[in-house]
């Protein structure tokens, strides 16, 4: 251990620049080397009986896609060592900027016509808007967008409005809306702020072992329900020119001014409702004695957590909300708090180059600064610009670890650690990313164990200490189950899910087997294993929640093939044999769902149907996936995994990277989903760089066979 963890003295200090420095000759000459070796390349495989038909020529074509993809990302790196690919998402993000910026009377500026073109680009031939490619119209999504294009100006007449009118009434009209969007509408003077749920500020005074205290709901919960509770105290309303509201989708509807049934209409669903309607009745009657208490105790808890964060949360609901609930307590819109929110919101902004505008939900850069890490050290590149890149990365990531307690310390008892997934999130490190950023280390450092760059005293034991803390912080966020939660340790009460407000699908925190295996694979990573006490309650929690076909579920990751490949990883990694049960079901499992072109896909609508588990149209980022997971059941030389490596390799462009459309990322299940721009280019290259060195591991065993057979034969 004490000389596997080192890191080199390259220091990057230099400030994040606008975009990352390309260097077109560089991808170029390699593109040309890769079109001249593959001549012109099939978009997609037929089907054959055995994929080994070219082996050499498959070999190759790894070696070349593998240069290919690392010239791509050493382009991309920005100048300070770390990368950041563009994260998105459907329009309700732009959508509801819109709606923020016209009740804050800024609809102006090209950025605003930007995201009402990207709106009117994603409007689905029905008429609706759907939460990703290819899903069925949405009804909180298309009512957000069709209020957004009547705020710009667009006549209810229009063609894309009427039809979007259809769209809506079909999918269940505007009633049929989540909270959030409610409370959009009622901001806006479109509905009352009683057909909205009750979320009294008083809830931040409720002590912790109560049943739906504050911090019993998950994080990202946490960070939204705060501002909105000051919302529904204030309850404030910038109502809309008629032409500019959405009173015609109402027309003929009942007004309720109560929460329609939330799931199932079970016993403490029917008591949450009722509450939310008792609720109510005392806020009208001003029976709030500890009101003014919660008020000032929510703006401290959000001030408090604007520090050292990319906004509240660092993700693009709670900033809005805390615009508009500061505004509600009284902060003018010059004032730093203020001011400061609308600088992070507006940092959410990305302008293709299609001239649209996307509204990023978050930033990932030390997620993808991770991944790519991983990407580079397992393609081991020897030329010194990537030993320079790769050490920057390295030195970036570990400027990035938090050494704060945050909300996580209530319910834990350890030194303070981890990693954030965005740029600045001091109160929110996660067990995700924390992780990945700890694979990312391992092999980087055993990847370049001979380099020059490692062997620095300071820096060795920089990575040393760095990696031991977030050994133990992970080590305590273990859950009773044996699994782990993103951001809280046993933050998985599932009372919360019947609140009238649980309609996003994420009040909790629950394990989920996707983190078990990342987890267990950063475990393996540095040298923890089977006999571990907590390494054993994590294998455990996997062999109780793998689906009787052989699957997992992925909570993080669409859907069940992201689920299996990270629960393979993680039991591989820690030191479970390849001829176990579970193995050789999820191996079999990712098998059977290859497609006949020899790619992997799956639709994010297997969340709500998991008949359709892996299944959908391939994509680059499942592919990889779903051959890393064989390649760590030890299957890297099945007529799958050739066939999906194949895939891969001929399916890449030209200048290294990959075409994918599809939202392969999850955010909420059911709700919110993303695409990460960087999932196709660097889930293949870790995939097919680990291919390659497991191939080339097992060829002296080959070789070795054969000669015995020939001997047999001669004998």
């Amino acid at each position: 251990m004490e000389a596997s963890m080192s890191l080199s003295s390259f220091s990057a200090t230099t400030a994040v620049t606008e975009q990352p420095v390309l260097e077109p000759a560089t991808v170029d000459r390699r593109s040309s080397r890769l079109r001249e070796y593959a001549g012109s390349q099939p978009r997609s495989l037929p089907a054959f009986s055995h994929a080994a038909e070219h082996p050499l020529r498959t070999a190759g074509l790894v070696d070349l896609a593998v240069e290919q993809t690392v010239g791509w990302f050493l382009s991309q790196q920005y100048s300070d060592g770390h990368w950041r690919g563009p994260l998105e998402g459907d329009t309700i993000l732009e959508s509801e900027y819109l709606l923020i910026c016209g009740w804050a009377g800024r609809l102006d500026g090209d950025e605003i016509a930007g995201c009402g073109e990207r709106i009117l680009q994603e409007q689905l031939p029905g008429g609706g808007w759907a939460i990703y490619p290819g899903g069925e119209v949405d009804p909180s999504a298309s009512v957000k967008a069709y209020l957004a294009l009547k705020m710009l100006g667009y006549d209810a007449e229009s063609e894309p409005l009427k039809r979007a009118r259809q769209a809506i009434a079909d999918a269940g009209g505007p009633w049929a809306v989540n909270s959030f969007t409610r409370f959009y509408l009622a901001l806006l003077g479109q509905i009352s702020y009683a057909a909205c749920p009750a979320v009294p500020p008083e809830m931040i005074l409720l002590p912790d072992w109560f049943p739906i205290s504050l911090h019993r709901v998950s994080a990202w919960s946490r960070t939204m329900i705060v501002p909105l509770s000051l919302i529904w105290a204030f309850k404030p309303v910038r109502k809309l020119p008629p032409d500019r509201g959405i009173s015609e989708l109402f027309e003929g509807l009942p007004h309720p001014n109560h929460v329609p049934p939330i799931g199932a209409n079970d016993g403490w669903s029917r008591f949450f409702r009722g509450l939310d309607r008792i609720l109510k009745v005392a806020d009208g009657l001003g029976l709030r004695p500890l009101r003014r208490r919660a008020v000032t105790a929510c703006r401290r808890w959000m001030l408090e957590r604007f520090t050292a964060s990319d906004g509240l949360g660092a993700i693009f609901p709670p900033i809005v909300w805390s615009i508009v609930a500061l505004r509600a307590v009284g902060c003018e819109e010059d004032s730093p708090e203020l001011v400061e929110c609308w600088k992070q919101l507006d940092g959410l902004i990305e302008r293709p180059d299609d001239g649209t505008t996307r509204i990023e939900p978050c930033r990932s850069p030390v997620w993808d600064t991770a991944i790519v890490l991983r990407g580079m050290a397992a393609a081991t590149p020897a030329e010194p610009r990537s030993e320079a890149a790769m050490a920057a990365a390295a030195d970036w990531l570990l400027e990035r670890e938090i050494r704060f307690a945050g909300d996580w310390s209530r319910r834990v008892s350890a030194e303070p650690s981890g990693w954030c997934f965005e740029y600045a999130n001091r109160h929110y490190p996660d067990v995700d990313d924390t992780a990945m950023v700890l694979l990312a280390l391992a092999d980087w450092q055993r990847s370049r164990a001979k380099s020059r760059q490692l062997w620095v005293a300071p820096r060795r034991q920089r990575i040393q200490q760095a990696v031991q803390r977030a050994r133990h912080w992970l080590m305590a966020m273990q859950n009773t189950d044996g699994g782990w939660g993103a951001f809280d340790r046993d933050n998985n009460h599932e009372l919360l899910c019947k609140v009238p407000f649980a309609d996003h699908n994420a009040m909790i925190d629950p394990s989920s087997p996707d983190l078990a295996g990342r987890v267990l694979e950063a475990f393996g990573g540095i040298g923890m294993g089977v006999g571990d006490p907590v390494v054993d309650r994590g294998i455990t929690y996997l062999r109780n929640t793998q689906e009787p076909d052989g699957s997992w579920f992925g909570r993080w990751g669409v859907n069940y093939i992201y689920g299996t490949w990270q629960a393979v990883e993680g039991l591989r990694a820690v030191g479970v044999p390849t001829d176990d049960p579970m193995v050789v079901a999820a191996a079999r499992w990712l098998e059977d769902k290859q497609q006949a072109t020899g790619g992997w896909g799956e639709t994010p609508a297997s969340y709500a149907e998991p008949a359709l588990a892996g299944r959908g149209e391939p994509t680059a980022s499942q592919t990889a996936w779903a051959v890393a997971g064989l390649v760590a059941a030890g299957r890297h030389d099945s007529v799958a995994a050739r066939r999906g490596v194949q895939w891969l390799v001929t399916t890449q462009r030209s200048d290294g990277d990959w075409d994918e459309t599809a939202f392969t990322g999850t955010g909420f299940p059911r709700v919110f989903y993303l695409r990460y721009h960087y999932y196709r280019v660097s889930f293949p290259l870790i995939t097919l760089a680990k291919w390659r060195t497991a191939m080339a591991a097992h060829a002296p065993a080959q070789a070795a066979a054969a000669e015995k057979t020939l001997e047999g034969r001669v004998a």
